[in-house]
């Protein structure tokens, strides 16, 4: 072989390598991110939430999404913003709803495509539903047995509220 092309090839390679490395980390990275939101470092949103976590039990892929609505409210005497609302899995989306039945979203997991800014603000005394919607078919046939998904809501001041959903999921 041509030292020429040696040298071309071996470009096309360490480009290959590179590329792949520089995904794995991203991915890593975001997952990461996302998983430690709410872990003990992060501060507790000044927004409250009766509950944050809801048990789908055992669900069927033929029966399609199943969402749950969790409430949270500004009990403060000041309004509160929301910029962001994301989620651990692109199988899982969330949508903001307004006591007026209009929505934002969904928002989804960061790093699989764009996800827009929340910029919701909950004024004083207010409250929102966060709705959580889950796809069991999203993972395709693989994708069943136990699962484990996050929605995580951060207000402007780094404060987080992360809301769970578990499920069963059967062909």
């Amino acid at each position: 072989m041509k030292p020429k092309t040696l040298l071309k090839v071996l470009a096309v390679v360490a480009v290959f390598v590179g590329l792949f490395g520089w995904s794995y980390v991203s991915r890593t990275s975001t997952a990461a991110s996302i998983q430690g939101a709410a872990g003990t470092n992060a501060p507790q949103s000044r927004l409250t939430a009766e509950e944050t976590f809801y048990d789908f039990g055992t669900i069927s892929m033929r029966n399609g999404d199943v969402s749950y609505d969790f409430k949270v409210r500004n009990a403060t005497g000041e309004d509160i913003l929301v910029p962001t609302l994301v989620t651990s899995c692109m199988c899982t989306s969330a949508l903001i709803v307004a006591p007026d039945g209009s929505t934002k979203g969904p928002f989804k997991m960061p790093g699989m495509g764009y996800v827009p800014p929340a910029n919701e603000t909950i004024r004083a005394g207010e409250s929102r539903i966060i709705r959580v919607v889950y796809d069991p078919n999203a993972h395709g046939p693989a994708g069943v047995g136990q699962i484990d998904r996050f929605a995580i809501l951060t207000d402007a001041s780094g404060g987080v509220i992360q809301f769970e959903v578990k499920a069963l999921v059967t062909p």
